[in-house]
């Protein structure tokens, strides 16, 4: 859950970073918070993490037998993308997106049906066909390598649709980015498909995967085997020793990285997908671009109306990332969401009385005990799945995968419980979907294209001394998450390529109203961020609407009063009355 410099989760183990979010409501898709030695992530969810089934736990030792629970959506989708980052400064070089690649705006694009998920997607089968048959379809678009080069070389970014129900009444085409940076919406919308079916009446709905992820140039760095190497070691190093160990590991990281995918490296910022996102609504024939960002895809579709204000069409943003944070300011406001979300979810166990299986009469009870099983696993790792143990760093962000949804507030129950009587099996199994890992030990680029944008968008290299001098904020922040999240300001500290800003600039005068949507119990990208992003989208632009609830994002968290004025916004043109509040 480490942040990157930006605020966002770090690629490493890392449970969050710094407010983005792995990853929105919904299935499996973003890094959410997680660090471990890794570089940053941002939303931390992006959040889909794969999706975890079968787990079977030892029987609970408190209160009788512990919940069995069949399938784990390892949290929601929106990422862990909290990271503050900000937006590129100035045109970058491709001015209104009509200059120079009109040859590419011209494009025909070949939809087929669609493969199984690339392993870089995480994984898996082709998506089944949609209620009544609709089939998914994937294609290709060429996009410019750098657009600051329009005119040279291109590379392809994967796409996915379903077509509208309703065609004679169809508004366009609305694109869905999930968050992490770094999550694959190729992979993602197929799962969440469901909970977004309404707008399918009169949108084909359209995701793909950014560049540098899934199928798109995929940013590739350590091997399946280094990775469960990399995600194990010590993420919060309490010693000279443990420090050097750590900044190595990051600069090992960084290093692969580079070996691997250097060359791509400078081109996967969130400015360049921001402009490959109006070239896909030039080339999909769409006037405007109708849009729908989760955790990170807040702050992406952020420097998107920025950049081009004129071409906003109905646009929602849920698990605001906010964009006026700086890194350490990002950073600490996660380390407060998920203190905050822990609180809650403790709090609830207590008022459960004998049915709750954690031992303590009160939060702060509940909280030393998740505290005293943190260092003891520091000290001495507990048996996991197969050959690997559930280390400290793995467990702290598996409670922080937990915390995601409110609907996974039983799986941390159990999985706290087992790890107190030596049994790490679901608080690794939680971790292992925060990291991209699948039951088969291989690893989705998730975390890696994480680390490459992360790194790549924000400007801090935060030095050793800089990190340990900042720990003590961190701490009284969140006693769980601190430390953990803190030593995640190191996260780009090795990064081979300079970053472009300190926070976007998401000022969008002239645009059309973009709904922005807080959620008041959100961990990864805290409420207040909600309003940053709507204050700093413009007068007339950002139209804050409040959503009094738990987990990571508000409009499939199943609350009839957001769903409704999302959807009437959406399908009918009606906005919402700025600073409604549901409840």
């Amino acid at each position: 859950m480490p942040t990157s410099p930006a605020g966002r989760p770090a690629a490493g183990p890392d449970p969050g970073g710094d407010g983005r979010d792995h990853d929105a409501p919904g299935p499996p898709e973003a890094p959410g918070p997680h660090r471990s030695a890794a570089p940053p992530r941002r939303d931390g969810a992006a959040q889909g993490a794969p999706v975890i089934t079968h787990l079977t736990g030892s029987p609970g030792r408190r209160g009788g037998a512990a919940r069995r629970v069949g399938t784990l959506l390892a949290a929601g989708i929106a990422t862990t993308l909290l990271v503050t980052a900000g937006c590129s400064e100035g045109d970058g070089g491709g001015g209104n997106g009509e200059q120079g690649d009109r040859d590419l705006a011209g494009q025909s694009l070949d939809w087929r049906p669609c493969p199984a998920p690339s392993e870089a997607e995480g994984g898996g089968t082709a998506p089944s066909p949609l209620p009544g048959g609709t089939a998914w379809e994937c294609s290709f678009m060429e996009v410019p390598r750098d657009w600051a080069k329009p005119g040279g070389e291109t590379i392809e970014l994967a796409l996915i649709r379903a077509k509208a129900r309703d065609q004679a009444n169809r508004i366009g085409s609305l694109i869905f980015n999930f968050g992490g940076p770094g999550g694959s919406g190729v992979s993602t919308l197929p799962a969440a498909a469901a909970d977004f079916e309404r707008l399918r009446a009169r949108y084909d709905l359209v995701s793909f995967d950014p560049r540098g992820v899934g199928r798109s140039q995929p940013v590739e760095c350590l091997d399946d085997k280094e990775l469960d190497a990399y995600y194990a070691q010590d993420a919060t190093p309490d010693d000279s020793a443990e420090e050097k160990a750590y900044s190595e590991n990051l600069s090992r990281y960084g290093s692969a990285c580079e070996e691997n995918s250097g060359p791509d490296l400078p081109y996967v910022g969130t400015t360049n997908a921001a402009r490959d996102m109006d070239l896909m609504r030039r080339v999909l024939g769409d006037d405007r671009l109708h849009y729908f960002g989760i955790s990170y895809g807040t702050e992406l579709g952020g420097v998107y109306a920025h950049l081009f204000p004129k071409n906003v069409g109905r646009a929602v943003f849920d698990a605001v990332v906010d964009p006026t944070s700086t890194a350490v300011e990002g950073s600490l406001g996660q380390a407060r969401g998920f203190q905050l979300a822990f609180t809650n979810f403790a709090e609830d166990c207590v008022a459960r009385g004998d049915a709750c299986q954690l031992p303590g009469g009160t939060p702060e009870e509940i909280q030393q005990f998740v505290i005293d099983l943190q260092n003891r696993l520091e000290k001495q790792p507990i048996p996991g799945i197969g050959d690997r143990e559930l280390t400290q760093t793995q467990a702290t962000n598996g409670i922080a995968q937990a915390l995601y949804s409110k609907e996974y507030w039983p799986l941390l129950e159990q999985g706290l419980d087992e790890a107190d009587g030596g049994d790490g099996s679901l608080l690794l199994a939680l971790s292992d979907a925060m990291n991209g890992r699948n039951r088969e030990g291989q690893y989705s680029n998730l975390q890696a294209a994480n680390a490459a944008i992360n790194c790549v968008d924000f400007k801090e290299r935060y030095s050793l001394d800089q990190t340990k001098a900042r720990l003590p904020e961190f701490r009284k922040a969140s006693p769980v998450f601190g430390d953990y999240l803190g030593w995640g300001l190191m996260g780009c500290k090795h990064w081979p390529v300079p970053g472009q800003w300190e926070t976007p600039d998401v000022s969008a005068p002239g645009a059309a109203p973009i709904v922005v949507i807080g959620n008041t119990g959100d961990p990864a990208t805290p409420y207040e961020g909600a309003r940053a992003m709507a204050e700093a989208l413009g007068e007339g632009v950002g139209v804050e609407l409040t959503y009094e609830g738990e987990g990571h994002g508000a409009y499939n968290s199943g609350n009839k009063c957001v769903a409704e004025a999302v959807d009437r916004y959406l399908l009918n043109g009606k906005v919402p009355a700025s600073g409604t509040v549901c409840r």
